[in-house]
């Protein structure tokens, strides 16, 4: 693949999402609403920045703007990343079932395919946290993009855990599958329920009920 996904228009990339590719797929659409959550989280940071209102959380916004970026850098980042470890996946998968080195080729190569969803979860989390903190500091007149945030965050974790399970299910190292399984079902277990509380913390401050 000579171009990044990352580097296509929003059309583009919606239309080699929407192909007969393997490439992108779940997890680098993932990726990318995670990268747009925690973004709605640095816009409302950017309008906060520098108002008088707001003097006294300067530092902290400052500190989240830094923190978001790197999140969503590194989110925009994992969509190659998992469309690259697609490939040897693919490849293992045409080995014919006579080959004697079959068996490892594609254990190896599933296990590698595991490593961009579950990074995707741990900066999702991240994001969770500082849409959460920003919910509370950030601009008044912005918080329904906080709340947009929360919700964009919240797909984009579950939709990376499922492109971890879809694997760990194949594979015959049983230990390792349940050691991923584990780190994925915890951040689960903690961030699906405050990315709900975040976006319905914001859903009743704009409509009161």
């Amino acid at each position: 693949m000579s171009e990044k996904l990352i580097d296509k228009s929003c059309a583009g990339f919606a239309e080699v999402l929407a192909a007969k590719e393997s490439v992108p797929g779940g997890g680098g659409a993932a990726a990318l609403a995670g990268a747009l959550g925690v973004a709605l989280c640095s816009m409302v940071g950017n309008f906060t920045s520098g108002k008088k209102t707001y003097a006294a959380v300067e530092d902290d916004i400052q500190r989240m703007l830094a923190d978001a970026e790197d999140v969503r850098v590194r989110l925009l980042e994992l969509v190659d990343k998992d469309a690259a470890a697609f490939f040897p996946l693919s490849q293992a998968y045409a080995i014919p079932k006579e080959d004697p080195s079959r068996a490892e080729t594609l254990e190896a190569a599933t296990k590698s395919a595991c490593a961009a969803p579950i990074e995707m979860m741990r900066q999702i989390a991240r994001s969770v946290e500082l849409l959460e903190e920003m919910g509370e500091k950030g601009s008044k007149m912005l918080v329904s993009d906080v709340g947009c945030g929360a919700l964009l965050a919240r797909a984009a974790l579950e939709a990376s855990s499922m492109n971890v399970f879809v694997n760990t299910k194949t594979l015959s190292d049983r230990a390792w599958a349940e050691a991923a399984e584990s780190e994925v079902d915890e951040l689960l277990r903690e961030y699906i329920p405050r990315a709900e509380a975040c976006a319905a913390s914001v859903m009743h401050r704009i409509r009161g009920i």
